[in-house]
């Protein structure tokens, strides 16, 4: 990772070529081998709820298509089918799952893609699914904004939990969400929230940490102006997710100097802004963060603040160490 100077000056501008599905395709290394009748992850993770209380959270990472979106930032193609699975499919990976997790209150059920895309699940699949989660209290679900309507409320109607949908905002960054592929305006993602928020269904939020074209202090500011904006918009809840490379197209804007990865320091301080913003929950994604820090002194240290943080809500004392100096020259008073 480049450190320091003026990298940012030649990664301000965007490429001359089209990002669009054909280049992010193009890219692509190889799938890894599912079972479209099991999930291909699951485990339990602590997470503070809306109410105060830290809880288990089981999460369920259904083997499934793969998102029809292709948005460049993405990786959880690596891990999807390239067919439909066969009506009955999901239900069962459910259920497999539930049989080798212990008990919780909460489950997250995330299908690298939508889970309101018709042909990821179908719809006649939801009842059977709905009476698999009856022993919960809430249920969250990821979708893309353009997916959801009344399918949503449909799910909603036939289950006991609470039903919460996390949908990726990204970036406010207005360039920066085009380049992404993600095929969105700002206007589909309060739309979506809105109608959730009318039906009595909660949101959640995906916030990209420094999305490629964005130097590493533009990267902190447009993920603070992103998670204020998601909780005027009505999320009760952000997720930061500092971007990684490793996907393919990621890893082809980095040679040519449209991206880097973040400093786990500018995540640190993007999530202490969302904690004392006080309008909601803020989380960092911790998978991979060893990825973030060129430090081995104080990895450990930070990975424990940043658990801290997501579990308390509140800012915890700065980690000391002599890598006090962000990247173009950011820096972070400790």
């Amino acid at each position: 990772m480049t450190t320091g100077g003026n990298s940012w000056l030649f990664m301000s501008r965007f490429p001359d070529f089209e990002i669009d599905d054909k280049w992010i395709l193009s890219h692509r290394g190889k799938k890894n081998p599912v079972d479209p009748l099991k999930p291909y992850n699951y485990f339990i993770e602590k997470e503070r709820t809306v109410s105060g209380t830290i809880e288990d959270v089981s999460t369920i990472f259904l083997s499934n298509r793969e998102c029809p979106f292709h948005c460049l930032m993405c990786d959880l193609w690596k891990n999807t089918t390239d067919y439909n699975v066969t009506e009955g499919a999901i239900p069962k990976q459910i259920e497999w799952a539930l049989a080798h997790l212990p008990s919780t209150k909460h489950l997250k059920l995330y299908n690298s893609g939508n889970f309101f895309d018709r042909k990821a699940i179908p719809e006649q699949d939801y009842e059977r699914i709905a009476s698999l989660l009856d022993n919960f209290e809430t249920v969250i679900v990821e979708s893309h904004p353009k997916l959801i309507d009344e399918r949503s409320l449909r799910f909603r109607n036939m289950l006991k939990p609470e039903l919460q949908v996390a949908i990726g905002l990204e970036t406010v960054h207005p360039e920066v969400l085009q380049k992404l592929n993600k095929k969105m305006k700002l206007a589909d993602f309060k739309r979506s929230v809105k109608f959730l928020s009318s039906n009595g269904i909660s949101s959640r939020a995906f916030i990209l940490l420094r999305p490629p074209f964005l130097s590493e202090s533009e990267g902190v500011s447009w993920a603070i102006k992103s998670i204020y904006y998601a909780f005027k918009t009505g999320v009760t809840s952000c997720t930061v997710i500092p971007v990684r490379s490793g996907n393919g197209a990621l890893d082809a804007l980095a040679a040519n100097n449209y991206f880097e990865q973040p400093d786990i320091r500018s995540l640190e301080e993007v999530i202490e802004y969302g904690i004392e913003l006080n309008e909601g929950l803020v989380f960092s994604d911790l998978w991979d963060i060893g990825l973030f820090s060129s430090c081995d002194k104080c990895i450990d240290q930070r990975r424990h603040r940043l658990v801290e943080m997501n579990l308390y809500q509140k800012k915890i004392a700065p980690v000391k160490c002599t890598c006090l100096i962000l990247p173009d020259n950011h820096v972070k008073k400790s």
